[in-house]
């Protein structure tokens, strides 16, 4: 049942990847599978942790981005391209997921993708997961966390994969990486930094995102690895729309909001979570020093402006 799901999905996808330069919506790929829409709907949003319409329109917008910086196409051209009838509400909809406007973003000669194509296990996913099968990454699992990367990048916006690759290695000599997997799929990766008890990467592959897999990552830190200590991470600010989840997350998960941040031009908030009590902490164990945060950061309760680059 479960390879059949995604099969159904991994089709879906295909169909949408193929049709990027038409106006899409569910009935439409619904219709070209033959399936009833309405259980297409609640088995691609399950399995791929998006809609449908927030699927194609993200990666719509990812190859409109593209052709704004790597072509000379006139944004009207692309506008209608992407699937929008004019070049007002393609400005409006880009506007709201990359915090600038198609004229700036092609001015900047910085893209950056909202939504990669997403590839699905078809194999049988793996239920019975705990936090002892998260192991530290070894150099030879860098190939498969950087494809993970591309998978989640919705989480992290404008990373930039180059500096990123240039960085895990020494995460990972650092024993500051740490990695997940089922059989030989990557599943889920974590860059964290002990000094200051944040976390600077977590990535966790769509199809397990509904599994509880970012909850063993945050076990593992607060029970093994970062004990009494305050874990810290930035994600998206209230009612950003290319949020695909994360902040309500975090937030299920016990993170508190913290101050608001700009990260490389991109708003943001810090979140935080609580160490654990301390009958919680096993005997023996010296709580470290409180952390107030990242060398070279500077922190208030208004917009901040981070004066360090985020490695991970």
């Amino acid at each position: 049942m479960q390879g059949q799901t995604v099969r159904i999905v991994s089709q879906a996808i295909r169909y949408i990847e193929e049709h990027l330069h038409e106006k899409m919506d569910l009935d439409m790929v619904a219709s070209a599978l033959h399936y009833s829409k309405y259980h297409l709907h609640r088995i691609f949003t399950k399995t791929v942790g998006l809609t449908i319409h927030d699927y194609a329109k993200r990666r719509q917008l990812t190859e409109a981005a593209k052709l704004l910086v790597f072509s000379a196409k006139p944004i009207i051209e692309i506008a209608l391209m992407s699937g929008y009838e004019s070049q007002q509400a393609f400005t409006d909809i880009f506007k709201a997921m990359y915090k600038t406007s198609p004229a700036e973003f092609r001015e900047t000669e910085n893209f950056y993708p909202l939504q990669l194509e997403i590839y699905l296990k078809e194999e049988l996913v793996k239920m019975d997961l705990t936090k002892d099968n998260i192991k530290f990454a070894m150099p030879e699992d860098a190939d498969d966390w950087m494809e993970l990367v591309s998978l989640t990048i919705d989480g992290y916006p404008c990373l930039d994969k180059e500096d990123y690759a240039a960085n895990l290695h020494q995460y990972i000599a650092d024993k500051k990486a740490l990695i997940l997997r089922d059989d030989d799929m990557t599943i889920g990766v974590m860059g964290f930094s002990p000094d200051t008890g944040s976390i600077d990467f977590l990535a966790v592959h769509p199809q397990y995102r509904h599994l509880g897999i970012t909850k063993l990552f945050l076990d593992k830190l607060a029970d093994e690895l970062l004990y009494g200590q305050e874990i810290t991470l930035t994600t998206y600010r209230a009612g950003d729309k290319a949020d695909t989840g994360w902040r309500e997350e975090y937030r299920r998960l016990g993170f508190a909001e913290r101050e608001l941040l700009v990260e490389y031009g991109y708003p943001t908030q810090r979140f935080v979570l609580p160490p654990k009590n301390k009958e919680e902490i096993p005997q023996g164990y010296t709580s470290m020093p409180e952390n107030t945060g990242r060398k070279g950061e500077k922190r208030n309760d208004r917009n901040t402006e981070k004066s360090v680059s985020r490695e991970l």
